[in-house]
């Protein structure tokens, strides 16, 4: 089987910041004549960043859904809960579109984002020459599911308000929502030191 034409096969260089197509310079660090940014043929230690963040949000994923991420002060006790919890107090409460719109965002969501990664990952440090449409086009989907990856913390802080207004408590922040905000800047920055180019790399 033939391995496709690469930008870099045939001389050409993109740019990161503004997209610009230029030829590859013979200079030692050369820029792009638009936005005048780096240019590389491939992310300095693209794989190696992106395994250690992914691996860091995936052992952070676990404390972030079994740790509390809030706790509730009344004057009668005090509770602990969890982000799940927090889904099951609002299902019982009538209000399932929210703990719908919490349990998507905050807890399947980065998961998927978790495992996405990783099969593209993996297939590019195998530079597997199988589904590279599709695994391109999953990359794509993170990347753009991660422009919006703030989400999940306002559905956590969503959440938050709606038991406070309704218990009329105080509400502290637990460890697991620092666990769950970390999970979404790992991840977000997993995708964004991944280069999307490796998985169009020849076999060796």
């Amino acid at each position: 089987m033939t391995s496709p034409a690469t930008g870099r096969s045939l001389g050409l260089l993109v740019c990161l910041q503004c997209h610009a197509t230029v030829r590859a310079l013979q200079v030692p660090h050369p820029r792009c004549p638009r936005c005048h940014a780096h240019l590389f043929q491939r992310k300095p230690h693209s794989l190696a960043l992106t395994a250690a963040l992914l691996l860091c949000a995936a052992v952070l994923y676990v404390p972030a859904n079994l740790l509390p991420v809030m706790y509730t002060n009344t004057i009668f006790d005090e509770e602990k809960d969890t982000i799940m919890s927090g889904v099951l107090v609002l299902l019982h409460s009538g209000d399932w579109p929210i703990a719908v719109l919490v349990f998507i965002a905050s807890i399947v969501v980065p998961l998927l984002k978790i495992v996405t990664l990783s099969v593209v990952l993996f297939s590019a440090w195998r530079r597997s020459p199988r589904y590279r449409t599709q695994r391109s086009e999953l990359y794509r989907m993170v990347e753009f599911i991660g422009r919006w990856s703030m989400l999940d913390v306002y559905a956590i802080s969503l959440l938050v308000a709606l038991v406070q207004i309704r218990s009329l408590a105080n509400i502290a922040v637990g460890w697991g929502a620092l666990a769950f905000a970390a999970v979404v800047v790992l991840t977000l920055f997993a995708a964004r030191t991944f280069d999307e180019r490796l998985l169009w790399e020849a076999p060796p």
